[in-house]
């Protein structure tokens, strides 16, 4: 029987499982919803500001036989709020979120704080995942952060931002060079703590936002800045990227990312059919993990697996109001109906 780190490891090194892995990063893919924090009395936003609740949160989920990881944080402001925008820390319905930007335009960006691990809700983060480590057990810790294009349009009015990709590429490119080079650092710092695995999910970076020329000349630039410097840590990293993929999908294929997880609007079967034999992850609907039956939510699981998955995961992150029941019948799924599958 494989521990659920041995199976995400052999997944990552193209190895046969007995099935595939069912996790929830963390960071825009939340994986805590009220049920959970319910049961284990812990709540938001409290949870966002203190290691030790985080860490115990992340446990729960795991232990409540939700997900087969660990995954902090559960939210996709922190790195803006440390380099100077303004935070709503959110409710126990909806996630924190920016309420007040830094900048103008791309020309100020050397107006910008640096990411600060040492406090705030970065150190924060980095606890948690020192504590998650100190269990010691098989169960692997997924670090997580916002992509550049999703930092970058967090600090600053995001239609201008993009409007200024094209007006002022070069101080663009000097701002989304600055803010990656933050993101890398925080990056360092979570796998020195403990993370087993980063995950980087930039929901604002769509082609279907920026075109194929800037997806490319952007977001899959910097990603591949971040990558490979995760990779140097010896590191295996996912990359989760929002929107349609049909008009990008060979600029998503120079993502260098060991893993690609795509929303519930892609197809499986067209990116498993576009993109060869990458590893991919997802995409079982959210929407129906929140609303919909357990039974569908399955059927949709051996849909993922059928249409080539190699590991499964809610297709973004989990409505705060998804019934424990709903969310464990994606893993209750695959282990009942567990056959060897070619990672």
């Amino acid at each position: 029987m494989l521990s659920s780190k041995e199976r995400l490891n052999k997944v990552f090194s193209r190895e046969k499982v007995d099935r595939p892995p069912c996790i929830c990063p963390g960071g825009m893919m939340n994986m805590v919803s009220t049920d959970i924090m319910e049961e284990v009395d812990i709540r938001f936003p409290e949870a966002h500001m203190d290691a030790e609740m985080m860490a115990d949160l992340a446990t729960a989920v795991y232990e409540k036989g939700c997900f087969e990881n660990y995954g902090v944080p559960f939210c996709m402001t922190i790195e803006a709020e440390d380099m100077g925008a303004k935070v709503d820390m959110g409710t126990n319905i909806y996630e924190p979120h920016v309420v007040e930007y830094v900048i103008n335009s791309v020309k100020e960006w050397e107006n910008l704080s640096k990411i600060n691990s040492q406090q705030g809700r970065a150190k924060v983060v980095i606890d948690a995942i020192k504590l998650l480590k100190s269990k010691g057990n098989d169960v692997p810790i997924i670090g997580n952060l916002t992509g550049p294009i999703s930092t970058a349009s967090s600090l600053m009015e995001p239609v201008v931002f993009y409007k200024e990709l094209r007006k002022n590429n070069a101080k663009a490119h000097e701002f989304m060079n600055f803010v990656t080079e933050q993101l890398i650092l925080f990056a360092k710092k979570q796998i020195e703590a403990g993370a087993d695995i980063i995950a980087i999910s930039d929901p604002s970076g769509t082609g279907e936002i920026l075109g194929p020329k800037l997806f490319e000349e952007f977001a899959v630039k910097y990603i591949n800045k971040m990558i490979d410097s995760i990779q140097k840590e010896n590191k295996a990293t996912i990359v989760h990227i929002c929107g349609q993929m049909k008009n990008v999908y060979s600029e998503v294929n120079q993502i260098r990312s060991d893993v690609l997880s795509f929303d519930s609007i892609v197809s499986m079967k067209d990116a498993r059919k576009n993109l060869g034999d990458r590893l991919l992850m997802g995409n079982v609907s959210t929407y129906t993990i929140e609303f919909g039956e357990p039974k569908k939510i399955a059927e949709l699981t051996q849909k993922c697996v059928k249409d080539g998955a190699n590991i499964i995961s809610p297709a973004c992150g989990l409505g705060m109001k998804s019934p424990l029941k709903n969310i464990k019948s994606m893993i209750e799924s695959l282990t009942k109906g567990a056959a060897i599958i070619d990672a």
